[in-house]
């Protein structure tokens, strides 16, 4: 799917324009906007290797797609990505996400109040970690475009994260918030570690504020109790969701299980929203299994399992029982009388994720 000496800019390009169609979106905006976070990576042909080891993907992509699948029906596009200069390096990083949301902030009325509030407790002068700010950008078929921030909690050090988590919240006005993350969620020591901390940038009385937690060596009722944390949510479909996507596993060995809670307007101890995120390709011999279970728990929310083929074919056309990591990740989002299923693709702009023995 691209020709001799394409840039990243066009691979990615090409791959966000096929999803946009199977969502239903104009894709001048998110092509836009693709282009925009991208920054000096986009013009970077595949051929040379990445400009800087981005986490976001496994192979060092700085973007990675989703499609959003509502149990309503609707459907929602996703970026996440990681912008990076010219002359990167994590001071530099840092500064290019900044100088992003000032170019765009106008150009769509971002709300940057809560971003305020919080940035100078996720900026350092020398950022630790794999990264400092990523970006989400959600598309729908009928409205403008929606951003979100993701702060690393361990940019000062790990051991300043709980602190800087506790007065993020603090400061959002929700002082309880952590001490119920932390009943649920951060009760096992080192095995579960603060991941991200993400505000919304729109001014919609649903506007989150998130905290992202990996549960590393969790069992499927880890991530129950975790669940259990929202008020008026089955949080046995928790458990559910590992069963279905990684039969027979009892303890997740691989990549970490990530539980995460979202708080709105109104919201004050306990968060609205909790989900689970499950690192499928870890836990699969290849992309066909994958799909094949992903088809499986689309079923049993009444999902249309072709959507899978649809996403798939979007963004390659290599054999799926050639490797893992093209579905990378499934989340399910539980929040009262409503669910939501995420599939997340690799670009595999740079191969995708490294074969090795299962």
């Amino acid at each position: 799917m691209r020709a001799v000496d394409a840039t990243l800019g066009e691979v990615a390009g090409n791959q966000l324009q096929n999803l946009c169609r199977i969502v239903g979106i104009d894709e001048t905006d998110p092509v836009r906007l693709l282009g925009d976070v991208l920054s000096a990576t986009r013009s970077r042909p595949l051929s040379q290797p990445p400009l800087w080891p981005s986490d976001v993907a496994d192979d060092n992509t700085p973007v990675e797609f989703s499609v959003q699948f509502e149990d309503n029906g609707s459907r929602h596009l996703r970026i996440l990505a990681e912008t990076i200069p010219a002359a990167p390096g994590p001071a530099a990083n840092l500064q290019a996400a900044r100088d992003l949301i000032d170019a765009l902030a106008g150009r769509y009325d971002l709300s940057l109040d809560r971003l305020h509030s919080v940035q100078d407790l996720f900026s350092s002068a020398s950022p630790q970690g794999k990264f400092s700010w990523w970006f989400s950008l959600i598309f729908t078929p009928d409205g403008a475009p929606k951003f979100k921030v993701y702060f690393n909690p361990g940019v000062c050090g790990a051991e300043s994260a709980p602190h800087l988590v506790e007065e993020a919240f603090a400061r959002l006005g929700l002082p309880e918030a952590y001490s119920t993350i932390s009943k649920y969620a951060l009760r096992r020591g080192e095995l579960d570690r603060l991941t991200f901390f993400a505000v919304d940038l729109d001014h919609s009385p649903q506007s989150r504020v998130k905290l992202y937690v990996s549960q590393h060596a969790a069992r499927p009722a880890d991530a129950e109790f975790a669940a259990s944390a929202v008020p008026c949510i089955d949080p046995g479909l928790a458990r559910a969701l590992c069963s279905v996507l990684a039969p027979g596993t009892e303890v997740f060995t691989g990549r970490p299980l990530i539980s995460s809670y979202s708080f709105v307007e109104g919201d004050h101890e306990k968060p609205s929203n909790y989900s689970l995120y499950l690192p499928i390709r870890d836990y699969v011999p290849n992309d066909a299994v994958a799909r094949e279970r992903v088809q499986q728990h689309l079923r049993m929310h009444r999902i249309d399992p072709a959507v899978v083929d649809e996403v798939i074919d979007a963004v390659t056309d290599r054999r799926l029982e050639d490797n893992a990591g093209l579905l990378a990740h499934v989340s399910l989002r539980l929040s009262p009388n409503r669910t939501g299923t995420t599939v997340y693709v690799s670009s595999e702009a740079y191969g995708g994720t490294p074969r090795r023995d299962r």
